[in-house]
């Protein structure tokens, strides 16, 4: 693998000129213009007439066309790394070690989030300072279930291709998904038959590395224009906030965010620091994959940038990242399905005035350690809310109450989510002795991920 930075080389003379040639930085400036532009079309007027209509929607468009190229090198992505993984993870000694203590970790750090999300809930009491109205309150029109998860699992095609149809005001949508987690089962499945199949699965295997090979130059291609797709999201999301909306559930909010700092800034730092890793190298290593997370809210979108800083920037083996980074995409959300679920479930148990005994409290608990994985491919959190309010035994309509401020909070948490999916691996390599110290402690001037990071010579 080819490791480089954004520094100008040693004795150049040349002074590094970061806003220019740092990832980081062209991303933090297409978040201020996207600032500049939202705010721009929200004081013009986002609806259709107004002056400012155009605006939001060239922002809308931008962003949303930004995030299907993203999501359109996901399955390719993930089979290919999948099978190329499980071929590759024989090179690696105690690979079902490494298995299950991914899924330790993802517990784990589930566990210390929600504990965290259920001590906010109790010390800030948000339900009760509320001032949204109780009419708000409605089924959202789609909820998380133990036997949609237990049943999503099984592929329904090879492709992992999901439709749903929509009908509003006498018009049927239809709209296609991928459902990721069948297509990390069906890549698992098909590398365990290529490594049973021995010789003869050779060349299946070297043409499965040429298709992962030109799917990363594609990839490489697409995240460059990862500061454009930012003005679009960022700008979106400002033009389109109800402020009005965020003062009623001011307390809410609060709380949801400080769960996340408190996350993302002390837990996760103090388990880097228990394993004498810097949070510093860290956090410059993961930073384009954080960023990216915050802006778009989508840890499916962010999958191949989560995969690229894990192996590139963080030291993981690219055979155990390419396991690693898919499954946390799809099952590990410390923001979205532990910290966030958790003061939910108190927020709307305060609202209705329901007491709340021990017993709901390790509900609460157990659906945020194992109902991760609920919420494979649906974008935000609304899966995982339900699930948890259904388990408790809550009213459903609770979660109509907080869809208003939920872009607000999804940026944190996506953020706090994909900062986990990058933790888990880092941790786990470290453990196991196969974590690349140099690559993970090498310092940077920015964070631009560079061609030579995605390219076909990083393959396995």
């Amino acid at each position: 693998m080819t490791q480089a930075t954004s520094r100008a080389p040693v004795g150049s003379g040349k002074p590094e000129n970061r806003f220019i040639s740092s990832f980081g930085w062209q991303v933090l400036a297409g978040m201020i213009l996207g600032l500049g532009a939202g705010l721009l079309a929200r004081q013009l007027g986002t609806e259709a007439g107004d002056a400012g209509h155009g605006l939001s929607e060239a922002l809308r468009l931008t962003g949303s066309v930004f995030v299907q190229l993203l999501k359109a090198i996901v399955p390719p992505l993930v089979f290919t790394a999948i099978v190329a993984s499980i071929a590759n993870l024989r090179e690696l000694q105690n690979a079902a070690g490494l298995v299950w203590r991914t899924l330790l970790w993802f517990a784990i750090t589930a566990l210390i989030a929600v504990l965290i999300g259920i001590g906010l809930g109790l010390l800030l009491q948000p339900g009760t300072s509320a001032t949204v109205a109780a009419a708000e309150a409605a089924r959202p029109s789609t909820s998380g279930s133990w036997l949609d998860f237990l049943t999503g699992l099984v592929p329904q095609n090879w492709l992992g291709v999901e439709a749903s149809t929509k009908v509003a005001d006498g018009a049927a949508t239809t709209k296609i998904n991928f459902n990721v987690l069948q297509i990390v089962v069906m890549g698992l499945v098909v590398g365990f038959a290529a490594v049973r199949a021995g010789d003869a699965a050779k060349p299946f295997l070297a043409f499965n590395a040429s298709v992962l090979a030109v799917v990363r130059t594609v990839l490489w291609w697409v995240i460059r224009l990862t500061p454009i797709g930012t003005i679009g999201l960022f700008g979106n999301a400002i033009a389109h906030y109800g402020w009005e909306a965020l003062a009623q559930l001011g307390w809410f909010a609060v709380a949801v965010y400080i769960g996340l700092a408190l996350v993302l800034l002390v837990v996760y730092p103090a388990l880097l620091l228990a394993h004498r890793l810097s949070p510093v190298r860290f956090f410059e290593g993961a930073w384009p994959a954080i960023q990216l997370a915050f802006v778009s809210r989508s840890s499916i979108g962010t999958l191949p940038v989560t995969q690229m800083v894990a192996e590139e920037r963080l030291g993981v083996p690219t055979a155990y990242a390419a396991f690693a980074a898919p499954l946390g995409a799809t099952t590990k959300m410390d923001g979205c399905a532990a910290i966030y679920p958790a003061i939910s479930a108190i927020f709307v148990a305060q609202f209705f005035n329901l007491p709340l005994g021990l017993t709901d409290y390790v509900l609460i608990v157990l659906v945020s350690v194992l109902g991760s994985a609920a919420t494979a491919g649906v974008t935000g959190a609304t899966v995982m809310l339900t699930l948890t309010l259904s388990t408790l035994g809550l009213p459903l309509e609770g979660a109509g109450l907080l869809l208003a401020i939920d872009p607000i909070l999804d940026m944190g948490r996506t953020a706090v989510n994909v900062a986990g999916q990058a933790l888990v691996p880092t941790i786990v390599s470290k453990r196991q002795g196969i974590l690349d110290q140099a690559a993970f402690d090498a310092r940077r001037g920015g964070v631009e991920p560079t061609a030579g990071e995605v390219s076909p010579a990083t393959a396995p």
